[in-house]
């Protein structure tokens, strides 16, 4: 279970800094349209673009973290401040929106300002303009290998193993986590010796209730699901926003796998044990958190 510290007050560790002034703001966006037009920023082999997510991605989504949801960051400390680590969330939300405050989270709540370096499915890298913006944003394939390559290069990884059984599950079975699949995180985790790092969201499960599944439409647009919601699509693009529900993020404390050793990833008993030893462990904080929520919109 994520426990809470005695003297967690439930609020958000932001690193001390003074907000920039308007003058400074004007020249340090004239400053990154310049390096945009000279071409004079750097993206990584896997197309991960700072300049990009430092300036325009993240300042765009501080607002939905901030104001809209108003997220509370708990356990923070519990992420190492360098080095390689995996991030394992439950995930839902119809849309998943839980990563990228996840993201936010770790960025500005985190004394070092962790890069959060998501996994996504093939579907979301197949998706015109939102694949070419999620490897902006540090995001690569769910698999293996991408994984292994980021956590031994001391990145902080995040993995939803729920998948799309997590994010697209009928409103009625919210909170309830669903399988998380053969544990290739574990194994990823026991080759390079990089710790577990347990999270529960609460809170996005009610932005976009999903109280139906329009699965022909879904199959025709190839989609996993294609969601029915209060408000969408009977409310057309104003069905669109998401209801502004209070989030709770909560890491809990590493689970160690360096002294496993790496020919432990090929032991299929103790990658089970450790998927559930992780899967049990959010859903335990997820009910911890439900009871520190005083209602769905406060």
């Amino acid at each position: 279970m994520i426990r809470l510290r005695p003297d967690d007050d439930g609020q958000r560790h932001v690193p001390p800094a003074s907000d920039p002034s308007w003058d400074e703001q004007v020249a340090g966006g004239l400053d990154f349209l310049r390096r945009r037009l000279t071409g004079e920023y750097e993206t990584d082999e896997f197309g991960f673009d700072t300049d990009l997510t430092d300036h325009v991605l993240l300042p765009v989504l501080r607002p939905l973290f901030s104001r809209w949801f108003r997220v509370e960051t708990h356990g923070v400390e519990n992420v190492p401040a360098e080095g390689g680590a995996l991030i394992v969330a439950n995930h839902s939300g119809t849309v998943p929106v839980d990563a990228l405050m996840a993201t936010v989270a770790l960025h500005d709540d985190h004394p070092a300002q962790r890069r959060f370096r998501l996994l996504g499915a093939d579907l979301v890298f197949d998706l015109p303009v939102v694949g070419s913006l999620a490897r902006k944003f540090g995001a690569t394939l769910a698999c293996s290998e991408d994984a292994e390559r980021l956590l031994c290069g001391d990145e902080l990884v995040g993995v939803f193993p729920e998948g799309f059984k997590g994010v697209g599950k009928p409103f009625r079975e919210r909170y309830t986590l669903q399988r998380f699949g053969r544990g290739g995180f574990v194994t990823a985790a026991l080759r390079t010796g990089k710790p577990i790092v347990p999270c529960a969201i609460v809170g996005a499960e009610e932005i976009y209730p999903m109280i139906g599944n329009a699965k022909t439409l879904a199959r025709l647009l190839g989609l996993p699901y294609f969601p029915v919601t209060p408000t969408f699509p009977a409310l057309g693009p104003l069905g669109l926003v998401p209801l502004p529900s209070k989030w709770l993020i909560a890491f809990g404390e590493p689970i160690e796998t360096a002294h496993y050793g790496p020919a432990a990833a090929e032991d299929p008993m103790l990658v089970f044990n450790l998927t559930d030893q992780v899967r049990e462990t959010i859903q335990q904080s997820i009910y911890q958190l439900l009871l520190q929520r005083t209602s769905v919109f406060s």
